[in-house]
């Protein structure tokens, strides 16, 4: 069983028991390792126990940890579980949900599988912490689609570019058409044919294909959660929310409601994520471990101190952790840099009968370096190798990225030559990566060479892989020639790329020109730039002071659609206070968003307050 323990001391001291073993809780200094975020801070429900959130409002420095992962954050309703990012908006998703094995045989393998690698787009196969399963759509529809059989794969890549074609309103059409040429839409095709539409963060189009599916298909418990889903990302949570009120009670179980509180957690609504899991309690339904690891994962990016509390709050429901419960935990202390007490928790993982997957060691070995334990890290990734890397190809795609952290250029090369003859995406995007880490640009290019000779069109996020290492070393006119290189291969220049765009201008001094780019984008509405897009102009506009353009993007963020944050108004005020003007109204600003000040946040707004008193303003009143 699996026990929690407090101590009375404060909670940077405090130990947490887990099992027979205590390890002591981390420091609570650093922030989200998805952004570098400066300082955020957020308001708990009302409806949570004070035993449970044991203060209303709460905040976290900015992280100075090793940014190891960036990823998804996969559909909740893939019970078991899964995570990802950002909310590309933090992204549309956290990386941090988990998916099956049938899922991955669908989603990520080489250009013999379903979806050639060639289709694959932006949002796929980013690192992830991996635990959370995706249950939703292809737990069964692997063992359904036989890889001998050809026709059922031609079948689903002519659906795809039927869809993927068409006018981004006309998806009820397409599918009309479809029908009525004499092909089949059974439910595993709007599965896969969705699966791919998801990872290419074409929302719009998969919801449109679920509403379709509705009028021609019986549907599930897991069909409703898809579709909360979609509604969630497409239109928003009050929308979703509306459309579950909708859904035959028999159908309106926990799936549904997880669906929507993973919703939350991308965002980082805190507020609403609490509603959420306590009207999950109060339907009793029962609470498993992907719906306790969706709030843990929030408040790692938001406030890690109310994560001993949540634990505790675990275990009196006993609720045992899973592996993506241990990886949060061992994520978190390698961030607080308290490597003796991430490597405690893996010890009482063992002794609980969890063994560490890949995952596990990925992230150990990512803060060992992070930390300068090099011969620990060292260490790990000779037992990821277990002796033989071409007997253990899955680790293969850690393995390259972290020999690239270490600076072993050595061993970069030995892994890729177990790789390069058929190496699949994820492959890939970890060697141009790790050769990018060692300043290979060459040897970086040459990825993406080979890929070109295999494919006929390698994934765009390859593409947006080489463009942020030219981004890292400043070489604008590469970065250019390689974004029209795409543009006349036929590649979609998604989310991730023009992200990728936008840094690349940004580090070679060019923000107007990225701030432009950005623009087009914007206006062109066919697709939703990412969050991360906005606020690294934002930011450069705050350290010059230039209000008038910080608040410009501080308004196309909230068209794109992105909720206004705590890290936005920090930018936003931070550039009132070099500019040294007065922020009118800035309080009333935050208070209509639902914003609430942490302690930087508030310093900074006494020294643009208009009406703030000072000594001579005393003497002259």
């Amino acid at each position: 069983m699996w026990a929690l323990r407090r101590a009375s001391n404060p909670l940077k001291y405090r130990e947490i028991r887990l099992g027979s073993f205590r390890a002591g809780c981390a420091r609570v200094e650093s922030g989200s390792c998805y952004l570098k975020n400066d300082n955020e801070s957020a308001e708990c429900a009302p409806g949570m126990s004070d035993q449970f959130v044991p203060s209303r409002r709460y905040h976290h420095n900015k992280s100075e940890s090793f940014k190891f992962y960036n990823g998804r954050h996969y559909f909740s309703s893939h019970a078991g579980m899964k995570s990802s990012e950002d909310e590309d908006d933090l992204e549309d998703g956290f990386s941090e949900l988990e998916r099956t094995a049938g899922a991955n045989e669908i989603e990520a393998r080489s250009d013999n599988e379903l979806i050639s690698e060639s289709e694959i787009s932006d949002g796929d196969s980013d690192d992830e912490v991996s635990g959370l399963k995706n249950e939703l759509e292809l737990s069964d529809t692997a063992a359904e689609v036989s890889k001998e059989n050809v026709e059922p794969k031609r079948h689903f890549n002519r659906l795809l570019r039927a869809i993927l074609n068409a006018p981004g309103l006309s998806i009820k059409s397409v599918l009309d058409k479809w029908v009525e040429d004499g092909n089949e839409v059974n439910k595993i095709d709007i599965m896969v044919v969705n699966s791919s539409l998801r990872r290419r963060k074409m929302f719009g189009r998969a919801l449109q294909m679920l509403e379709w599916s509705a009028d021609h298909h019986e549907w599930s418990e897991r069909d409703y959660a898809s579709r909360v889903d979609m509604i969630a990302k497409v239109q928003g949570l009050e929308k979703a929310e509306k459309f579950i009120e909708k859904i035959p009670k028999a159908y309106r179980g926990e799936v549904v409601y997880r669906t929507l509180l993973a919703n939350c957690v991308t965002p980082q609504n805190i507020r609403k994520a609490n509603e959420v899991f306590n009207k999950m309690k109060s339907l009793e339904f029962p609470i498993t471990a992907f719906a306790y690891n969706q709030l843990l994962l929030l408040y790692k990016r938001t406030d890690r101190k109310k994560i001993a509390d949540l634990l505790i709050q675990m275990e009196k429901d006993n609720v045992k952790p899973n592996i993506f419960t241990y990886n949060l935990l061992i994520d978190t202390k390698g961030q607080s840099k308290d490597i003796t007490g991430m490597d405690q928790i893996v010890e009482t993982m063992k002794e609980e009968g969890v063994e560490p997957n890949d995952e596990t060691r990925n992230i150990m070995a990512t803060h060992y370096i992070s930390a300068k334990f090099k011969d620990k890290a060292k260490a790990i990734l000779k037992e990821m190798e277990g002796g033989d890397a071409c007997e253990n190809r899955p680790a293969c795609r850690y393995l390259l990225l972290l020999y690239g952290l270490l600076g072993n250029a050595d061993e970069v090369s030995r892994i890729w030559e177990i790789c390069e003859s058929d190496a699949n995406i994820i492959e890939c995007l970890s060697a141009i990566e790790a050769w990018g880490k060692l300043n290979k640009i060459k040897e970086a290019e040459e990825v993406l060479e080979k890929m070109n000779a295999r494919w006929k069109r390698p994934s765009p996020k390859v593409y947006s892989t080489l463009l942020k290492v030219y981004a890292d070393h400043k070489m604008l006119a590469e970065g250019i020639d390689l974004v029209k290189r795409m543009a006349e291969g036929g590649c979609r220049i998604g989310p991730q790329t023009c992200d990728a765009l936008v840094r690349l201008h940004v580090e070679a001094g060019e923000v107007e020109k990225a701030d432009a780019i950005l623009q087009k984008v914007t206006q062109q509405k066919q697709m939703k730039p990412m969050f991360n897009s906005f606020i690294t102009i934002m930011e450069q506009y705050s350290k010059k002071g230039d209000v008038h353009n910080a608040e410009k993007i501080f308004y196309r963020m909230q068209q794109a659609g992105y909720a206004a944050r705590t890290r936005q108004f920090q930018v936003l005020v931070k550039a009132y206070v070099i500019g040294k003007s007065p922020a009118y109204g800035m309080n009333q600003r935050m208070k209509a968003d639902n914003i609430f000040p942490n302690y930087q946040l508030v310093e900074m707004l006494k020294q643009v307050d208009p009406f703030k008193k000072t000594a001579a303003s005393d003497l002259l009143d």
